[in-house]
Order: C-alpha cells, then structure tokens, then sequence
C-alpha cells in the first residue's frame, strides 16, 4: 500500500519532494499506525462488501474498518457477520494486492474467536479488531479474547480500542480509569496499533451533536477528555500510544450561521476557488480544521464515516517541505542541546525540545510524503478531487 498510490508518476513527481514510501503488513507497528491516516468505516451489512472494499482501496483508502456494532442494526447481527465472512473469504481467494488494512469492530468478546475461526485461512487478510466501549473493566476480557483468536490463526492480531464509555468522560471517574487504562495498554503494547476516541457515543452522554461549522474542541466537556486523554496516553517518553482523531460526521452541508472557515487567498493563489467553494458547501471547511486541530494536538489520522473524507485527511497529513528541512535539522544536530535558526529564517528550532517532534515528523514524512516547494494542502487536495 501507499498513500497517494492513485496519482500518476507525473502528478508525484510535480507534487511531492520525496514520494510517499509502500507500507503493509511487514511494517512495524508505529509505522503503521502513523500510517493508517483516514480510517474509513463501513458497515458490515452492505451486501456489495467486497466490492466496496476494493473500490475504496482504489479511490485511496488504506485503512478500513468493517462495523458489527452501531452500524449494523441488533436483529440482522448474525448476518452480518455472516456477510463479512463471506466478503473476506472472496477478497483472500481473488488474492488482492491493493487491499486496504482491514479491521472488524466487534459488539462483544465472543465475535472475535468465533469471526477467526469462520474466516479459516482468510483471517490473513485481517490486520486486526476495533474494540468499542473499552475500558479497565472490559478491556481484559477483549485482550484475553484477542489471545485465543491468535492462537487459532496462528498470529498476532493488532487492536485499536476506542474510549467512549461514560467512566472516562465524567470527571469523578476519569483520572482514575485513565491510569487503569494505561497500566492495561502498556502490558499489551506490543499488539495496540492506536487509541481512537468516540466523540459520537461521548458527546450522547450529554445529548451534545456538534454542527458542521463547529469542531469537536468547541465541545468544552469533550475538548476536556480528549486534553486528558493525550495527558495520559499520549506522551513521547516512551509509555505513549498514537492517537487518533475522532469522527467528523457531515458530508454535505445545510445553511451557514457563520462564515466559511477556509480563507481564499491559498486558493485565489493557485487558482482554485471552484475548488474552495465546493469544499464550503459539503462542509468540508470544518473537517479541514478539526484536522488542523487534532494536529496540533498531537493526533494522527481520523475516523471518516464517508469515501469524500479520504483525500482530504490525508493530503493535511503530507509534511510541508518547510517542517522537513527544521525536523532533519534539529535531528542533525548534535544533542548538546542549543537553539539553531530555521533555514527559512522565520522561527527557532531549539534542539532539545524539538527533538520529539522533529522524530515524529520525520516518520509521517516517510508515510504521507515530503510537499515539492510551493506546493500546498490546496495542490494535493485538488490532485486528489480531480481524478
């Protein structure tokens, strides 16, 4: 697989510095969880599963989840786990090489061991589970759970947990169960790809929906979680885990209360307000900000609940060559500590505490790619929307 594998050898020459490099399952797990970028959901019922997955993987998609639980209504369950089998067993039979990583969100225990065992020799195919409602208290039975499933297929099987439940969020409970948490993930490092973070389920707590033309950090009670949650889980001393961006749920927009939140200026320079608007109108100004936010927060990748999301998450996640020449600076140095001026004579790059940094930059610049000179988010994202 590989970021941006639909452009032609022409566009990737013209857009990128350094081309965005092949990653798959040999890869290491922080490469790819740095790597998973839009993580796209799709329900598990759809009766053109395979089909869907493979088109998805065409349009640029690397990363999927296949969802038996808020997805799928309770009574057709058995179903449609019975037509996610079946899409896996074809999609391992065709021996597809453009494959997305796969990934099942389970509604309990039991689906995993049982889904490993009817899948058979197709679970090679399977990176691994999503695991809903994780918690200190649920969590284990999931991790014990994971540990059978690997035994019958014979390997290791990655886990993304997802912090939705109400004992993270309210504040009497929250420190405390993000300890316990951290404690049960750092003994089952090896098998945790990311940490993803439910802002739907969360915001249902409080029967919060934030709109499309505000982001989830204006959400004040989910803006606190996802501060502590980084707090905890996210730190670069070695105990952290990657992070990933919650869902942005709108692909299509109704009336403005506020002005867009794209200026024009990027796209007037490049010649593109056709572009801007038709971003305006499917509210994508506001998924293009909460992923500037989530960022600068220190979260990779989001959940996408929709194909139009893809291209616009991963092209913000491409490293700009300016953030390329700092991070390979600051790496370069020696690790006396000291402070250089950037190349681009605009800001400071002190060594020792833009190490961790510079390090993360450099590895998401391996995965999405290093900008040519001059080009921006607007280039790639027009690249992208005009195939």
């Amino acid at each position: 697989m590989q970021h941006f594998g639909y452009l032609s050898r022409a566009d990737t020459m013209t857009l990128f510095e350094r081309p965005p490099e092949p990653f798959g399952p040999e890869s290491t797990t922080e490469a790819l969880s740095i790597a998973l970028g839009a993580t796209l959901y799709i329900p598990a019922n759809r009766p053109s599963l395979p089909q869907d997955i493979t088109k998805q993987s065409l349009a640029g998609a690397t990363a999927a989840v296949l969802c038996l639980e808020d997805a799928v209504p309770d009574d057709i369950v058995p179903w449609a786990e019975s037509n996610l089998v079946g899409a896996l067993q074809q999609l391992h039979a065709s021996r597809g090489d453009r494959l997305p990583l796969l990934f099942v969100r389970v509604r309990d225990t039991g689906q995993i061991p049982r889904l490993v065992r009817e899948l058979g020799p197709a679970v090679a195919i399977l990176a691994g589970f999503v695991l809903p409602k994780f918690t200190a208290d649920t969590g284990p039975a999931y991790l014990d759970a994971l540990d059978e499933a690997d035994e019958r297929s014979g390997r290791e099987l990655l886990v993304m947990p997802v912090l939705e439940s109400g004992v993270i969020l309210h504040a009497e409970t929250r420190v405390a169960e993000l300890t316990r948490l951290r404690a049960l993930l750092i003994r089952h490092r090896r098998r945790v790809l990311a940490v993803r973070i439910g802002a739907t389920d969360l915001c249902a707590l409080y029967g919060l929906r934030r709109s499309p033309e505000l982001s989830v950090y204006d959400v004040k009670v989910i803006a606190d979680l996802i501060a502590d949650v980084i707090n905890m889980l996210g730190r670069t001393d070695g105990t952290g885990f990657t992070l990933a961006g919650p869902v942005w749920e709108y692909f299509a927009g109704p009336g403005r209360l506020f002005k867009p939140q794209l200026r024009r200026s990027p796209f007037d320079e490049q010649d593109r307000a056709e572009l801007r608007g038709a971003l305006v109108t499917r509210s994508m100004d506001g998924l293009i900000r909460e992923v500037q936010m989530d960022k600068a927060n220190g979260l990779i990748g989001k959940t996408t609940i929709h194909p139009s999301h893809v291209p616009v998450v991963n092209a913000l996640h491409v490293v700009s060559l300016e953030e390329y020449r700092d991070a390979r600076d600051v790496l370069e140095a020696d690790q006396m500590g000291g402070v250089r001026p950037s190349a681009h004579g605009n800001k400071m790059n002190e060594i020792g505490p833009h190490t961790a940094w510079a390090r993360a930059t450099m590895l998401r610049s391996g995965v999405y790619g290093v900008a040519a000179d001059g080009v921006s988010y607007v280039d790639l994202l027009a690249a992208s929307l005009s195939r």
